[in-house]
């Protein structure tokens, strides 16, 4: 698969960089890099679905904590057995026909764990809203909005808000109409799930125009999910998309120079129109990167070759966006200006420069915070940010993956300053605490991108294989193999997978425990309501507490913030 992170083409083998370069055995049996990547795709989003159908059958009362325990434990069986099954496959093709299998299955298998681990985030919210048809929070703040506006835009008349992203309103009321009868409340429901199960295909998908398999899932989908959410799970969708399309838009612009007239315009418009589809589903992460990725652009425009070339590629692209987005975008430069969020939270309350944790609009009980640290009330994870950074900086200062990265925190970073800056001034808070969220997952990435770039170093150093050696020992998919002191690329692969089973189980099960309905002032709080909402049959959900329910669901909780 021919990808780049340099601002050069390489031809990589599935899982990273290496050296030196060798055809992929599915490409000599006739598959296209476009059909290999499709292929892809289909295994990871049916596994995303497989846990949440398989869900389904629980019989669980998802208000009792031992049958969330319960509940919680039973996906992870059923992700940790399908996993050990996708990397026994990678493990049986080592022995099979002499390896040549192996890179195919390597691509199925991480392009599979990346869809389990999204998909047990789903089925946990699948088991949470068990026995009741209503979303997540019934029709209760954001939640009866997006119902009520998705309702009003399937019907043909103007949303609540008119600055509100549109996609999701659309998809919301188009799906309700084809599925629901027009309900869009229950379709809601469903799309908190799909949504959730859909946000690790779509990143892992995203980070494949860069990297290859393995390195797309430890580099790009493990940060990615500190960041889940499946109560609203397109903003973050869109953010952890957003930054590695961004990325590939920047190393394709610093390529322009040297391209074909027709492949480049046909780029230029892909990356537009998928900007605009973006755009239209979350604006609020453009507003922070658009600094920092102006800087990029600028730093690898191609300056001194090819400047037509160039210009013709932001061109096409920037048209491309307009089409697609650019009433949306008229509605934001004119109606935007002059909408105001005067919701002060939890976090516009903290020290502006923790980002490190984002504890929602509903914290729960809550101590000292931010928790105090080791170093001038700065913790460890702060330190091995900070560090992760700066060595990112130190060993990719020339190549546009990191550089684009570290932009868009650095532009995150002084936006948040100077909204927060002004907030006494306009008693107005601007959304500025969402770019934790950005700035938590860029600082991962850039810390994870230490160990990519560091891994690069070594396989490079790597000998040259020679012609009579066989295809599965040429090479290394991350470092490893002959003269290095390292065993080889299918033990590394194997051994990286495993590991990443455990922390994408572990970290897909917490994320799904926060969703668990439970009586108290942080997310759990959502479902609970969910289950204390009269349908609209006039019954109660199969497990509403004591029996009852009514209109708005329980709002009692409200007094543990008051």
């Amino acid at each position: 698969m021919t990808v780049s992170t340099e601002g050069t083409a390489t031809v990589l083998p599935p899982g990273g960089p290496a050296a030196p370069a060798r055809p992929i055995p599915a490409a000599r049996r006739g598959l296209s890099r476009g059909v290999l990547l499709l292929l892809e795709a289909a295994v990871a989003f049916a596994a995303a679905l497989v846990l949440p159908l398989l869900a389904r059958g629980f019989n669980f009362n998802p208000l009792d904590r031992i049958a969330q325990v319960s509940g919680l434990a039973a996906i992870q069986l059923r992700f940790a057995l399908i996993g050990l099954v996708l990397i026994g496959a990678v493990a049986l093709a080592v022995r099979l026909r002499g390896g040549r299998h192996f890179d195919l299955a390597t691509r199925f298998a991480a392009a599979g764990l990346a869809g389990l681990a999204s998909g047990f985030v789903a089925a946990g919210a699948v088991v949470a809203l068990h026995g009741t048809p209503w979303p997540m929070f019934g029709l209760n703040g954001d939640s009866g909005r997006i119902v009520e506006w998705a309702h009003a835009v399937a019907n043909g008349r103007p949303s609540g808000s008119p600055v509100y992203p549109p996609a999701p309103l659309h998809t919301l009321g188009y799906y309700a109409e084809w599925f629901r009868g027009g309900n869009t409340a229950y379709a809601f429901k469903d799309l908190q799930i799909l949504g959730a199960a859909a946000f690790g295909p779509l990143v892992y998908l995203s980070w494949r125009l860069l990297l290859g398999p393995v390195r797309a899932l430890a580099f790009g989908v493990a940060p990615a999910f500190a960041l889940i959410d499946a109560y609203k799970p397109y903003s973050q969708t869109v953010l952890v998309v957003l930054v590695p399309v961004l990325v590939a838009m920047v190393v394709s612009l610093s390529r322009s120079g040297t391209q074909g007239w027709r492949p480049l315009l046909l780029k230029g418009a892909g990356f537009g129109a998928l900007l605009g589809v973006l755009f239209l589903t979350y604006s609020g992460w453009f507003l922070w990167s658009a600094a920092g990725v102006l800087f990029a652009a600028l730093l690898y425009f191609p300056w001194r070759e090819g400047r037509l070339k160039g210009a013709a590629f932001l061109g096409v692209s920037l048209a491309a966006f307009l089409v697609v987005a650019g009433r949306y975008l008229m509605v934001m430069l004119t109606e935007g200006q002059t909408t105001k969020d005067y919701n002060f939270r939890f976090d516009n309350f903290t020290d502006p420069a923790y980002y490190l944790m984002w504890r929602t609009d509903m914290p729960g009980k809550v101590g000292e915070w931010p928790l105090p640290g080791e170093y001038g009330g700065v913790g460890l994870f702060a330190l091995v940010t900070f560090a992760g950074l700066g060595a990112a900086i130190w060993l990719g200062l020339r190549k546009p993956m990191v550089v684009t990265i570290a932009a868009m925190f650095v532009s995150a970073w002084v936006m948040r300053m100077y909204i927060a800056s002004n907030m006494y001034e306009t008693q107005t808070v601007q959304l500025y605490t969402r770019t934790n969220n950005q700035l938590l997952y860029c600082g991962l990435l850039l810390c994870a991108l230490v160990v990519h770039l560091v891994s690069q170093r070594m396989a490079a150093r790597r000998p040259q294989a020679t012609a009579a050696e066989e295809p599965s020992a040429a090479p290394a998919v991350l470092p490893g193999g002959p003269g290095t002191g390292f065993p080889g690329r299918e033990g590394a692969v194997i051994g990286t997978m495993c590991a990443l089973l455990l922390l994408l189980g572990t970290v897909s099960s917490s994320m799904a425990d926060r969703y668990m309905p439970a009586k108290e002032n942080t997310y759990r709080i959502l479902p609970w309501v969910s289950h204390t909402i009269t349908e609209q049959d006039g019954s109660c959900p199969k497990y509403a507490p004591g029996g009852t329910c009514s209109k708005d669901g329980d709002q009692s909780w409200l007094s543990f913030i008051r």
